[in-house]
Formats: C-alpha cells, sequence, structure tokens
C-alpha cells in the first residue's frame, strides 16, 4: 500500500463521488491493492464494476486489483512467495482454502476478525467459517464455496439396466453407498464407456474429491489439530478406503488417466464431479443427466462432502489494515457475494444470498443439492501448516497406487500401506522441523 502523490487525482476522484464532497488531499488517500488468479470474463468484468463502485464512494480508500495469469499452476503461489521475501506483498491477496493456516502460521497474514461480527459470521456456513480460521481467529473470508457429488448419464445407465429413478430419488439421509456406485460402475463398463470417474486431476484434486471417504471410513487424513497424520492418513481405516478405490482403477471401472471432460464427452457413466461442473453440462451435455450426493461409506453410512474455495487475505505488509478491513466487510456483504457466486457459478457462501435474485437457481433443481450438502456435511480440508506437503506427496502416492493397480489389475494392500506411511512420515518431518512446539 502507497501514498497517492497526485493532489489533482485525489480531488477528482472525491469531487466525483458527489457534487457536495468534502475534497479528500493526496496525504489522505489510502491506495490499497488487491491480488487475485484471473478468471472468466464475467468474473474480471464483475471486479471492474465493483471497484469503480466502491472507489466512487470511497474517495479515500482507493482500491485496485491486479489479476495474476494462472496458466502456470505454480505462477500464482511463486509470484507470492517472490512478494514475501521481498516484503512487497499487495493489501489484499487470495489464497485458496487449505492454504490459509499455512500463511496464518507463517505471520504471512494478519487476522481480520475484529471486522466481521458474530451476527455477520452466522449467516456463512459453517464450512467457510472454519476453512478461513486458524487458532481461534479468522485469517480470511470468502464469497463462494465447492462442492463435489455424484454425476449420471440417465441416457446410458438406462441402457445397462441401472433404476435411474431410484438415483433420482435420494436424499441427502438416503445416499449411495460405495458398493452400489461399484455395483453401477460394474454395470456400464464396456468398450467403450468406463463406469465411473473419480480422478479430477494428479494434484490437489486427489486430495481434495477424495477425502470425504476417508471421513466415511472414520479417519480423516490428518488430525484434528493438524499436527499428526501417522496413524490417520495410514491408519486401518485408510488403507481399506483407498483399496476400494483402487479396486475400481484395477477392474477397470475408472481409468487413471481420464480424458479431458470425461463425463461431458460420454466416455463414463458416472463421475464424482464440481460444483463448477454443473454450468457446463447445462450448457454443453447432449445427453440427459442428473445428480446425486456424494457416496458413503456401507458401514457408518457417515454422510460427508468436499468444500474449500479461495479467499481474500489481509497481508503482513498492509499498512493500513483497518482501511482493507472496512473494504472487506464491503466486499463481503449479502449483494456482493451473491452476484460474484452467480457470475462465476458457484455457490455462495452467505445464505442470505440465496435469498437475492442472483441466486434464485440455486434453491431447488440440481445447483439446490450442492447448497444442501454446504449447509448439513460439507467438512473443510484438513487445517494445518503442512498441508501442501502432504497434498503433493498425497496425491504422487495414490497416483502411484492407482497406476500399480492399473497394470497389475490387483490391489497390493502392503503396497498400499507403505505409499501412505510415506505420507505419513514426510508430513511428520515438515510439521515437526518448522511448526511442532
Amino acid at each position: 500500500m502507497k501514498k497517492s502523490i497526485s493532489f489533482a487525482m485525489a480531488l477528482t476522484v472525491a469531487l466525483s463521488a458527489t457534487a457536495s464532497a468534502v475534497p479528500v488531499w493526496a496525504d489522505d488517500v489510502t491506495n490499497l491493492t488487491i491480488w487475485s488468479p484471473t478468471d472468466t470474463a464475467a468474473i474480471e468484468e464483475w471486479w471492474v464494476e465493483k471497484l469503480a463502485e466502491w472507489n466512487e464512494a470511497h474517495p479515500e480508500i482507493q482500491v485496485s486489483r491486479e489479476a495474476i495469469d494462472r496458466s502456470d499452476s505454480y505462477a500464482y503461489d511463486n509470484k507470492i512467495a517472490t512478494a514475501v521475501t521481498s516484503n512487497d506483498l499487495p493489501d489484499i491477496f487470495y489464497v485458496d482454502g487449505p492454504q490459509v493456516s499455512y500463511y496464518a502460521a507463517n505471520g504471512i497474514t494478519v487476522p481480520i476478525t475484529e471486522y466481521f461480527d458474530e451476527e455477520t459470521m452466522s449467516d456463512f456456513v459453517n464450512s467457510t467459517v472454519t476453512q478461513c480460521t486458524y487458532d481461534g481467529e479468522l485469517y480470511a473470508i470468502s464469497a463462494t464455496e465447492s462442492s463435489v457429488a455424484l454425476y449420471y448419464n440417465k441416457d446410458y445407465l438406462k441402457e445397462c439396466g441401472v433404476d435411474v429413478d431410484d438415483l433420482d430419488s435420494r436424499t441427502i439421509d438416503n445416499p449411495v453407498t460405495w458398493s452400489e456406485l461399484a455395483e453401477i460402475a460394474e454395470k456400464c463398463t464396456t468398450d467403450s464407456y468406463v463406469g465411473t470417474h473419480i480422478i479430477m486431476d494428479h494434484g490437489e484434486g486427489l486430495p481434495y474429491a477424495l477425502e470425504p471417504m476417508y471421513l466415511s471410513a472414520g479417519k480423516d487424513y490428518i488430525s484434528e489439530d493438524g499436527a499428526e497424520a501417522d496413524g490417520y492418513v495410514n491408519s486401518e481405516e485408510a488403507v481399506a478406503t483407498t483399496a476400494y478405490l483402487a479396486d475400481l482403477i484395477a477392474k477397470g471401472y475408472a481409468n487413471v488417466d481420464p480424458i479431458t471432460d470425461e463425463f461431458l464427452n460420454g466416455a463414463c457413466a458416472t463421475m464424482l464431479g464440481g460444483s463448477w461442473d454443473m454450468a457446463t453440462l447445462e450448457a454443453s451435455a447432449d445427453f440427459d443427466w442428473g445428480v446425486t450426493y456424494y457416496p458413503v461409506n456401507d458401514d457408518t453410512k457417515t454422510a460427508v462432502s468436499p468444500c474449500g474455495d479461495w479467499s481474500a487475505a489481509v497481508s503482513k505488509d498492509c499498512e493500513n489494515v483497518e482501511a482493507a478491513g472496512e473494504f472487506l466487510q464491503w466486499l463481503m456483504s449479502t449483494d456482493n457475494v451473491a452476484s460474484y457466486a452467480a457470475a462465476i457459478a458457484k455457490p455462495a457462501t452467505r445464505t442470505s444470498a440465496y435469498e437475492t435474485e442472483f441466486m434464485a437457481e440455486y434453491n431447488d433443481g440440481p445447483r439446490a443439492l450442492f447448497v444442501e450438502q454446504l449447509q448439513s456435511n460439507a467438512v473443510p480440508r484438513p487445517r494445518t501448516p503442512s498441508y501442501a506437503v502432504f497434498s503433493a506427496d498425497y496425491a504422487e502416492a495414490m497416483t502411484n497406487i492407482f497406476s500399480d493397480a492399473a497394470s497389475n489389475e490387483e490391489v497390493d494392500e502392503d503396497y498400499i500401506q507403505s505409499e501412505l506411511d510415506t505420507v505419513a512420515e514426510s508430513f511428520t518431518e515438515d510439521y515437526t522441523t518448522y511448526y511442532a512446539e
């Protein structure tokens, strides 16, 4: 954040807000800068309109945004890392949900708890509040959430003798079980189709999309306090869960390297897909499709769903945290959250957003299912400063396990145990070295 040096510019902005405005002198203008990843044209347009609206109404706090290209998946994170080293972070920057704890634990971001009162926070879904909280303090705030559910190709399932009416009638209290998903996948696997799609990508998509299966089986990847992976990601429950997933690969019911848009392109019968896939299917699918709740473990029947999204945080280099906090209060208002969520086609974090015209299509139909999951059983990824290490190692281990299952056409539980033990050991080393007291 830098003070403006142009009296003429400051005076012009001040006078444009209202004909009777009191001039704002250059030294009284706070300039805030935001970094966030580039996004769709609709979102880029939203930012232009909203910042113009804020700047006109607040000549004393002027806000600008730099959109960071993410064509290289590491470009954004690398830019932040470089700015941390040079003490040249923007005032506000966006961070992916599971990284909130890392930035907070390392003093890269500052608490913003005082800018969001209890009444306001009660309007945000619990998953967002939990994701953005570290050590009892709010360190970030988000306008949108994400979720994953089971999509299915109704036309193809009918051809394979699957009871589509049963899938259509499922409720959040009666979701598909793992064994039912495997049975459907078996029925629908042919030379032209695979029965299901369980791999979003071989990076963060794996821990994000698959974590609910571990939770449903009884053990998360990491302990609730974020300090232990041994006995969690490599537990008996975790090995059994991983073996179930690997068996889908071994039997050819799912591809270890899915083609692009595998479900949309009619190459798989069912898909563990994201809430963001909804808009694409609505616009482009040439077959009848449906979506039902995230599958549950047969024994526990515990319903869990993924969540998490990019959130705004205030950096350690911000010279006027109060101004940044005031701006974030406005940015995360009900109407702003609703219009942003509608533009990006994601569920909103604020319950009140669904009472606005922007989010009307989320109140019934397929999109309402994701809102229902977020408001009832969504669990954010582990809140630990060592999450990035865990995520990379888990993704590598799962890729190895799935590849081994595909090549041998069978599941080796000893191999699974060994790979998950390595993930736990790597996490322990990182956490013990940098964060353990």
